[in-house]
């Protein structure tokens, strides 16, 4: 891989971390560049009223200067920082090390794993174990989640842990969209807790105005959701009836798809880049249409330990499925990845796929690993192959 790709490599993970929870520590260290008396530069996640940062330190011989920078400003200058001024980085999370070293025009990457290492406490400028409060919201009483107190339900507690969760994930990336006003479309929205969630954070915590559209296939869930949208206040938020293939997703800048039942994800991807959507981000569930190709028994046979057992199988077929959906992304524009979003005690589908629109690896590289894995695994078509024309 040449050095820009390893960069990319490294601030994708760094990006993950972020995201994710799981990042302890940034170091960019054998500065070379024109600052004098410049040591090093530091970064770690906080959480301040306007939303999530990457605070950056940059630490002298005398001072320290500190930026609470967006993941949007704070990627950007990093990856010029990493191309001509530190010699190294270190990026420190929860679950490993990665080590970047730069000499001259080459590039290399070491990766550790750890165990036994916790997050930082990444509040900043005030206190909070959630980024939603309990309070007596007109939306959340009406999806069951507090009572008339504003506390919350003794049997809601586990569904609204995972809602703050998905908001720290996703207010972050939307945050980071160019747009001065965002337009989100949710496709399968069902009860729409995320959209309500990511609506109130974004505008009475990181006061960053939006527009969210819910597209949802039942009228009911559609009215329901646009009358608590009306009793709340929320303008910038509504619900509409219709399949997700069927909906106009012309001028999304983000397509986000929360448990679509099996090529319904797939049907979201594609109308996200279809639209060009800046980011796409999807948890997949019911992992059928490969799985059905793989049980069909013309996967190489060396998989046989493997895809005979059921249980294997189903594990085998949901990866696929995804890191193909992954692969057919970065085939057409987008650097994405995949990682655990909410932990398997809340739901066992609980992987998302970030697609960001940016630089990507070359098109004909993917194509050609993507045909290689179908090969191996049997696969005459992934769905989306289809959709996107490939």
């Amino acid at each position: 891989m040449s050095a820009p790709d390893r960069i990319e490599e490294f601030l994708v993970a760094l990006q993950t971390a972020f995201i994710d929870g799981s990042l302890t520590r940034l170091k960019c260290g054998a500065y070379r560049g024109a600052e004098p008396d410049l040591k090093s530069l530091e970064g770690r996640k906080v959480s301040l009223k306007a939303g999530e940062r990457l605070s950056l330190v940059w630490r002298y011989k005398t001072r320290d200067i500190t930026k609470n920078l967006t993941v949007d400003a704070a990627f950007a200058l990093l990856r010029q920082a990493l191309s001509t001024d530190f010699g190294s980085a270190r990026l420190e999370t929860t679950g490993f090390d990665l080590q970047l070293e730069r000499q001259n025009d080459k590039v290399r990457l070491k990766r550790s794993a750890i165990a036994g290492r916790t997050a930082p406490d990444g509040v900043h400028d005030r206190a909070k174990n959630r980024v939603l409060a309990e309070s007596a919201a007109p939306w959340l009483r009406a999806l069951g989640l507090v009572g008339g107190d504003g506390k919350v339900l003794a049997a809601s507690q586990d569904k609204f842990r995972q809602i703050n969760k998905m908001v720290e994930i996703f207010a972050p990336l939307i945050q980071a969209l160019k747009a001065e006003r965002p337009r989100i479309l949710d496709m399968g929205a069902g009860k729409g807790y995320l959209d309500f969630a990511l609506y109130d954070y974004l505008a009475n915590v990181a006061h960053r105005p939006a527009e969210i559209v819910g597209v949802e296939l039942r009228d009911k869930l559609v009215a329901d959701g646009n009358r608590t949208a009306a009793a709340s206040g929320f303008g910038g938020l509504s619900f509409v009836q219709g399949a997700i293939l069927e909906h106009d997703a012309s001028g999304a800048d983000a397509i986000i798809a929360l448990h679509a039942c099996d090529t319904a994800t797939d049907d979201a991807i594609y109308k996200g880049v279809a639209a060009g959507a800046e980011l796409i981000a999807v948890a997949p569930c019911c992992h059928k249409q490969v799985r059905r190709q793989m049980e069909a028994g013309s996967a190489d046979a060396r998989l046989d330990f493997l895809l005979r057992h059921g249980t294997f199988l189903e594990k085998q077929a949901e990866m696929v499925t995804d890191g193909l959906r992954a692969l057919l992304l970065e085939a057409h524009g987008y650097r994405a990845k995949v990682f655990e979003f909410v932990s398997d005690a809340h739901t066992p589908k609980n992987n998302l796929i970030v697609a960001q629109k940016g630089r990507a690896p070359a098109r004909r590289q993917v194509l050609e690993r993507i045909a290689a894995v179908k090969a191996v695994f049997g696969i005459e078509k992934h769905y989306l192959e289809g959709l996107l024309g490939d």
